[in-house]
């Protein structure tokens, strides 16, 4: 397709994908060439939207990887800081992005297999701890259950984010999960190297300009050691039904939304 020549801004307002595609970006979406319409209209009018976005305190960024979001450089657009769990998923996802094998299966991969992902990186213990418990009792099947609960959470906001996509079977990678990895790109093993970051509880930040976070994996209180199994299996199963719960509210929102769109 030939490029088109924007001269002035006011031609790409007036393009038909500006609109979702504003309202994406400044929700903290990232456009791949999966989003072909977005994806072109940001490459064909680059210039005059930098411009654009600059004035609102954003830099509009392109990576060489293939994609396009905006940064927040100040304060007149909130910065999305993505929770401890949210950032692991996406490490996971990122590894397993380089990974070879997943090349091979068309860059989809499942649920289970980024939980498998980060249970072989941290550890099974850790894994329970970094998403769930501090405490040194737990029972194993409601830990799993609640482990394989938060991690699809986690994979539905970064899709929400434009890092995956979620299907009914599979999801499908996208580029923008090297971001989680951009600490390492410069290292000779870059999927070695981040995959030492997770196993040491160190969070990639998703901005550029932030701080690595650790991850406190592995902090536990004196009280918290010293409680029965039985709390934290009650804890567990308390939260895994609120976690339910958030999930039926959210999805019947959703569906609201859609209802009134249409």
């Amino acid at each position: 397709m030939t490029p088109r020549t924007f001269t002035e801004l006011q031609e790409v307002v007036l393009d038909p994908s500006f609109p979702d595609l504003d309202l994406a970006l400044r929700r903290g979406r990232h456009v791949d060439r999966e989003d072909f319409a977005w994806y072109t209209l940001l490459t064909d009018a680059q210039d005059l939207l930098e411009a654009f976005y600059r004035r609102y305190g954003c830099e509009l960024v392109h990576k060489a990887d293939g994609y396009y979001y905006l940064l927040p450089t100040g304060e007149k657009l909130s910065r999305r800081q993505l929770a401890v769990g949210d950032m692991l998923v996406g490490q996971a996802l990122a590894l397993m992005y380089l990974d070879p094998s997943t090349i091979e299966r068309g860059g989809r991969a499942t649920t289970e297999d980024v939980v498998a992902q980060l249970a072989v990186v941290m550890g099974a213990e850790a894994l329970v701890r970094a998403f769930h418990t501090k405490k040194k009792k737990y029972d194993e099947r409601v830990a799993q259950k609640a482990v394989r609960t938060k991690v699809a959470d986690g994979i539905r906001r970064l899709a929400a984010l434009g890092f995956v996509d979620v299907g009914d079977e599979s999801l499908k990678l996208r580029p923008a999960l090297l971001r989680f990895a951009e600490p390492v790109r410069a290292a000779g093993q870059p999927a070695a190297a981040l995959a030492k970051l997770v196993a040491d509880g160190e969070i990639a930040m998703v901005t550029e300009d932030a701080e690595p976070a650790e991850a406190d994996v592995d902090a536990e209180t004196e009280s918290d050691a010293g409680e029965e199994s039985t709390d934290d299996d009650s804890d567990l199963e308390a939260e895994l039904r609120a976690d339910d719960a958030e999930r039926a509210a959210s999805d019947a929102a959703d569906a609201s939304e859609d209802d009134e769109d249409t």
